[in-house]
């Protein structure tokens, strides 16, 4: 049986859109910037820029105390339709148990929305009634092999495009960030200028990689044991970053999630799939599928398990637990990513 986490993300915004509201919202969830993204929806589409002195109250629950906002909500609009209260860290508001009562008779002429940053018990008042009784959702990360088609449809809703290959690489760069894709996508699209198709070569530039040396070179010449690229690459793309530390961070964040993609193709189940099952499974569009079962071949699973671990250090190591300089950190770590039969000898 399929999880009920409520209307989704999509479902609400073409709600808030047609400008068709309930009067109480209870959102929840790790994943606040869907909530964000509703909240200002909501604003935009339920009051004029004009009515929100007096009819719009975004007030946060660590800061307040429940009957207040309680009268906030029970309040009726000034000339609008709707009066708006939006009650941010709703689980932080002292004595939030009073809206128990509140959510069994919401006051018509408002429309509220209380949103909390993590799960809250919702077997517990006022959580439970608000459950019961107002339009509420549930907000998760996504998976990794969700990110290309939230980006895709991201992008398109903006009004661009976006080739495939640049959808891969934003994935890779932002994990399931939502957020940190936003932002990424934003900046795409004002490197673009007039342009309304995103490239491969947008995502590079704007990162300050080039077409020859980037963490996805690198991530390839580490799958097909090529040493001395892996190295050089390494190499050029910290010596043009503004920031080695940094990036050198944001190249072991990439590479953590191309061994992820292995580790998935480990079970020979996986290896027997076509390339549309594999891009499904790992979250790839499926030309890059062939890729990523050929470098999985060359690794085990104890090589996978040995990654992690050295990934895992050398990210301790470049956040500040070691004095080394990001330069040799990652070609130590290198060597250890390395497909088993293509590692150095030792000296």
């Amino acid at each position: 049986m399929a999880k009920d986490t409520g209307p989704s993300y999509d479902d609400l915004a073409t709600a808030f859109r047609h400008e068709n509201f309930d009067p109480l919202y209870f959102f929840f969830g790790e994943e606040t910037f869907l909530i964000d993204e509703l909240q200002e929806l909501l604003i935009e589409h339920a009051l004029d820029p004009s009515q929100h002195d007096f009819n719009l109250d975004v007030v946060y629950g660590s800061e307040t105390e429940a009957s207040e906002v309680v009268g906030l909500c029970q309040g009726f609009p000034a000339g609008a339709e709707h009066r708006v209260v939006v009650v941010r860290e709703f689980e932080k508001m002292a004595n939030n148990r009073q809206f128990k009562e509140y959510a069994a008779q919401p006051n018509p002429n408002a429309i509220v929305l209380l949103a909390c940053t993590e799960k809250p018990n919702l077997s517990a008042h006022p959580y439970r009634a608000l459950k019961e009784n107002a339009t509420w959702s549930e907000f998760e990360s996504p998976y990794d092999n969700e990110m290309p088609g939230w980006i895709q449809d991201y992008v398109s809703g903006q009004g661009y495009e976006i080739e495939p290959k640049a959808i891969q690489m934003l994935a890779d760069f932002v994990g399931t960030d939502l957020q940190r894709a936003a932002s990424e996508i934003e900046k795409l699209m004002t490197f673009a200028g007039d342009r309304t198709r995103l490239t491969a070569d947008d995502v590079l530039a704007a990162s300050g990689q080039t077409r020859e040396f980037n963490v996805f070179e690198l991530q390839n010449a580490l799958g097909e044991g090529r040493h001395a690229d892996a190295e050089r690459i390494a190499e050029r793309i910290l010596q043009q970053a503004s920031s080695p530390q940094s990036e050198a961070v944001m190249m072991v964040a990439v590479l953590n999630g191309y061994f992820d993609k292995l580790w998935k193709l480990q079970d020979p189940e996986a290896q027997r799939k076509n390339k549309y099952e594999v891009a499904k499974l790992i979250g790839v569009p499926p030309f890059f599928a062939d890729e990523y079962k050929q470098a999985a071949q060359h690794y085990t699973r104890s090589a996978i398990a040995d990654a992690y671990s050295a990934l895992l250090a050398a990210d301790y190591e470049l956040k500040g637990g070691a004095s080394r300089d990001a330069s040799l950190i990652l070609t130590l770590l290198l060597r250890r990513l390395l497909p088993p039969n293509a590692r150095p000898a030792a000296a």
